[in-house]
């Protein structure tokens, strides 16, 4: 092409591109666009094919092309087209384009009833090889299907694709509606949360997935689907499709306070995986919208979400390192200290401060990589709900309980008072290895620790997993975690380098010194087992440490100076704590910080009902708003640090209680994650308890109000008060 072709065609593309008029230059040396993009149009009733001729010295774009049926009950799906030709262009770049003569095909899906022939629009555009570029054609043409095409003659309620249709009738498969069941509801004053069940044997493909709206008050973003699973289709090719439960997220504009109902057209397709494909499937719903911005409460993980998606990476890294070290600071961190201390100590006197960091940063960057890349997967593959749960099960507890024993029992040298030959060497090599402080054996102890310790579900953490989630952003979001994951590990590095400098010098407090951390580890390892023991076998799990802390520390002061009373003193302290854990097991007692019964406060519990599956929160919402009665929905878990917070100290306070005095209250115990909490869980996308979700008495959830991880009790009082009545109380 001439240097004056490629500039002509260079304009005329730049305007007929988005549909426009192309520029015509020495017409008569061109042939005219019908005569180029010629055609014809056949159909065996399961297919439609288009045959393209075009003459010598012409060229179509693969990338301008589209074939689609404008006939109701007759659905095409992808076109399939030739291997084209790659055609260099100096201002374009490479593109496939088509010459000659070749034939675009697509699959025909037609719906029951009869339907003799299906109107097609074509579109194609092409240039000249001398420098002539067309405006794009578009063509309406009818096609004439034969007398009994393949859908139609099947009978059935819709067309079968990839397999022939099976033996049976049209009972062997579900309805539709419950084949695909589709709820939708409000996640935030922004966005919609779409909701698929999907019954087993059965599946959507993604590409058949629509969404319009018919307010005119709103505008539409796209919508947010994880990823799926792959299929290879005889008639579509490989498809992506979904199975079991889809959760998209559909992003709306609106202005403030402007169509808080929002009607969505939803369009979706499916197949049994026993070979019957249903027709296009549209539902109307209709979602109630929270108003919008203008001074509306937002939930911190939304402004967290937002920061997030829109922030300076720069900022949004230095926030959430320092939401993470004031999480360091919490239940949820804290155990890890003696964990990491008892490994420096373990390394005895001559450990120098150099090394006791760099133990230390080891364990943080074992902690941080495992929580930011086991964050980041689960969220990136739709599992976030189940992240915090599946460290959770009772076997992976009592594992790593049982390392934390035999670490804290290996600083006590018992190993050959109780323990058979061929176990206590595999202990001794193990406590051996650790104590001797390799890096590879602290990096494990990190990673296990971020994995199984840290159990507390934070608002900072939900708004890093839900825009991993809804934006596939791995990199950013995982960015994120490790910034938030290393400020939690930040106290962690100041706790074990200050263990190697504080460190007495060898001798008997060096012994007693390392025999309180063993003490430390079993305390640890006590904590864990509470969530999986019941809550008097607790009460024992605690007094042993006690006692063991006592044994250690009361003969350790000896002579009449005030240091050695005071360790004295705390070793009468464990000893008395651990005999009254032991009464007050015997008694009956279940907290272990008022072990007596006599003697504990008892505060009054919520009434909570207890809900288990999606059917049962929507036949009570339905009850309370019926009633005219708002409903609080709590998610919560045995081993849930927080939960447990919330109970003691927020659930509690009588400005809480007399505040949802009206309220009917609901409780989702996931304890189990079995399949039925994963549902509930994956509907609402919530990483795990503690979360409160709040519904008006009009049975619509305020989705910016739900509160995630402990709060206390004043600041929950008028966040509840204001999602439920519309105002924060008093």
């Amino acid at each position: 092409m001439s240097q004056t072709g490629r500039i002509l065609a260079l304009l005329v593309l730049a305007l007929a591109w988005p549909g426009g008029f192309a520029a015509r230059a020495a017409e008569d040396q061109f042939l005219p666009p019908e005569q180029v993009f010629r055609y014809t149009v056949t159909s065996d009733g399961a297919s439609v094919a288009v045959h393209w001729s075009l003459p010598a010295g012409y060229y179509a774009y693969k990338a301008r092309m589209s074939l689609e049926s404008a006939t109701p009950g007759a659905l095409l799906g992808p076109a399939v087209y030739p291997k084209g030709d790659i055609h260099k262009d100096d201002y374009f770049g490479a593109q496939e384009v088509f010459r000659g003569a070749f034939v675009v095909t697509a699959p025909l899906q037609l719906a029951a009833g009869a339907v003799r022939e299906v109107l097609l629009k074509l579109k194609i555009q092409g240039c000249a090889d001398a420098g002539l570029c067309y405006p794009p054609q578009l063509s309406d043409v009818k096609v004439e299907l034969p007398a009994a095409p393949p859908a139609a003659a099947a009978g059935g309620i819709g067309a079968i694709l990839g397999a022939h249709r099976p033996a049976g009738t049209d009972a062997d498969f579900l309805p539709p509606d419950d084949a695909f069941r589709l709820g939708a509801f409000a996640d935030g004053p922004e966005r919609v949360r779409l909701v698929w069940q999907i019954a087993n044997g059965y599946y959507l493909y993604r590409s058949r997935i629509a969404v319009r709206t018919t307010s005119a008050k709103v505008q539409l973003g796209r919508l947010a689907l994880p990823a799926g699973t792959f299929k290879t289709d005889e008639y579509f090719g490989k498809q992506e499709i979904y199975q079991h439960e889809l959760v998209g997220e559909l992003p709306i504009a609106r202005a403030a306070g402007d169509a808080t109902d929002v009607g969505l057209d939803v369009t979706y397709q499916g197949c049994a995986e026993a070979g019957l494909c249903y027709p296009p499937i549209t539902k109307t719903l209709r979602v109630d919208l929270p108003r919008g911005s203008g001074g509306a409460f937002v939930s911190e993980q939304e402004r967290l979400a937002s920061l997030v998606r829109s922030g300076s990476l720069l900022v949004v890294l230095g926030t959430f390192f320092g939401l993470g070290l004031l999480l360091g600071f919490t239940p949820c961190v804290l155990p890890m200290v003696p964990i990491l201390s008892g490994i420096i100590v373990g390394q005895g006197a001559s450990i120098t401060t150099q090394r006791a960091f760099m133990l230390s940063l080891t364990y943080v960057l074992g902690m941080a990589l495992t929580y930011t890349v086991a964050g980041a997967a689960f969220a990136a593959f739709g599992h976030g709900e189940q992240a915090q749960a599946i460290f959770q099960q009772p076997w992976i507890i009592g594992l790593f309980a049982g390392v934390l024993i035999t670490l804290g029992l290996s600083m006590f040298g018992l190993f050959t008072l109780q323990m058979p030959s061929a176990v206590q060497t595999w202990l001794s090599e193990l406590s051996s290895k650790q104590s001797a402080g390799t890096y590879g054996g602290v990096a494990v102890m990190g990673a296990l620790s971020a994995l199984i310790v840290t159990t507390c579900v934070a608002p900072a953490l939900v708004a890093v997993l839900a825009v991993i989630a809804q934006t596939g952003d791995i990199a950013r979001g995982a960015a994120v975690l490790f910034a938030m994951s290393f400020g939690m590990g930040t106290p962690l590095l100041v706790a074990g380098a200050s263990a190697g400098k504080l460190l007495p010098r060898a001798g008997a407090w060096m012994d007693i010194v390392k025999r309180f951390f063993g003490v430390l580890m079993l305390a640890v390892a006590a904590w864990m087992l509470t969530r999986i023991v019941p809550e008097g076998a607790a009460l024992v799990l605690w007094a042993v440490p006690g006692l063991l802390g006592a044994w250690v520390l009361w003969p350790a002061a000896r002579g009449g100076s005030a240091a050695g009373w005071l360790v004295r003193a705390a070793g009468l302290a464990l000893g008395l704590f651990g005999v009254a854990l032991l009464v007050g097991a015997a008694l009956g007692g279940t907290d272990p910080l008022a072990p007596i019964p006599r003697f504990a406060s008892h505060h009054q519990e919520l009434p909570f009902r207890s809900i288990k599956s999606l059917d049962d929160l929507q036949r009570e919402v339905a009850s309370a708003k019926s009633a005219g009665h708002p409903v609080l929905l709590d998610f919560y878990a045995d081993w849930c640090v927080s939960c447990k917070e919330m109970e003691r100290y927020t659930f509690s306070d009588p400005a809480v209680r007399k505040a949802l005095a009206s309220v009917v209250l609901l409780r989702a115990d996931v304890t189990r994650n079995d399949a039925a909490d994963q549902t509930l869980l994956k509907y609402f996308g919530i990483i795990g308890p503690p979360t409160i979700a709040f519904f008006a008495n009009d049975g619509v959830e305020r989705r910016n109000f739900r509160v995630v991880g402990y709060m206390k009790a004043a600041e929950f009082g008028a966040v509840a008060h204001q999602a439920l009545f519309g105002d924060p109380g008093t």
